[in-house]
């Protein structure tokens, strides 16, 4: 079996490797393509950084003093702790309009008939794709972080546990990111894939616990609410960071957060891998 080396995008000859190694040479070379081309347009980073950033400082200034959180008083320090969470959840998750309108550019502009001229593995352009995005993505939470700071927020369980709740938000981004490249491989056109890798995610958010306490919600949605793994990832990073505000909920998924969130992230890039992968291959024949 052959697969592509670091120059074979630019025609070089192709080497002979096998089973997983090719995948991952594969993948990596894909991904390099991808962050070369980030920053040969810093547009996508900077405005991919305003959205979040704009978040942040509108909720927190703006309705940080009128929502209060069970067994506090209405104020912008407790809210702000409470709602960093859901930003830092919120910005991986939205991701994926990114990741879905990219795949689908790929898809219209040729780039994927030339990789399928190329001896490489078919996965790696999906896989290529998504580990550019989750660097990305990485970056962006880095710089997030450091707004947050500057607006009061604080890590109260030492810098391991915040590394492991970063760590669970990137894999939360990493499988969104699959169901960004399944709908850019179904739509055809980017900015339809930007659209509908939107569209879906505004219910996903705010149906959960990131913004206000899901015991605000009428009862039939509070289950909902509990069960969306957008929730288990942002209670577990609160757990995680020390951001806490007022009890932890009874549900289950809130009382088992950090397990939740890892089964549900494993689960859907197990799902939508498989499917992406699949669609990928339809696709090119």
């Amino acid at each position: 079996m052959t697969t592509v080396t670091e120059h074979a995008i630019g025609g070089a000859v192709p080497t002979q490797r096998h089973g997983v190694i090719v995948m991952a040479h594969d993948s990596w070379v894909v991904a390099k393509r991808n962050l070369r081309r980030m920053t040969r347009i810093p547009e996508i980073v900077v405005f991919g950084l305003m959205q979040p950033v704009m978040f942040v400082l509108l909720f927190s200034y703006v309705m940080g003093g009128a929502i209060q959180i069970p067994g506090t008083e209405a104020s912008h320090s407790a809210y702000t702790q409470f709602l960093m969470a859901g930003i830092f959840a919120q910005t991986v998750t939205f991701a994926v309009a990114g990741a879905s309108a990219g795949v689908a550019e790929d898809m219209t502009k040729g780039l994927v008939d030339r990789f399928r001229s190329l001896p490489m593995t078919r996965s790696a352009v999906l896989v290529g794709r998504t580990l550019a995005d989750l660097c990305q993505t990485a970056f962006t939470l880095l710089v997030l972080a450091m707004v947050a700071l500057l607006v009061g927020w604080r890590i109260h369980e030492g810098i391991l546990k915040a590394l492991g709740a970063f760590g669970l938000l990137l894999l939360l981004g990493y499988a969104f990111s699959w169901i960004g490249a399944l709908i850019g491989l179904s739509v055809r056109s980017p900015e339809a894939a930007t659209s509908a890798g939107l569209i879906w995610l505004f219910p996903l958010t705010f149906i959960s616990n990131a913004f206000v306490p899901v015991s605000s919600m009428p009862g039939w949605l509070q289950g909902i609410a509990y069960w969306n793994p957008f929730s288990a990832t942002v209670q577990a990073c609160r757990d995680l960071f020390g951001n806490q505000v007022g009890p932890v909920p009874d549900a289950w998924p809130m009382q088992h957060a950090v397990g939740v969130s890892v089964v549900w992230s494993l689960v859907i890039t197990a799902v939508f891998s498989w499917l992406s992968v699949r669609k990928y291959r339809s696709a090119v024949g």
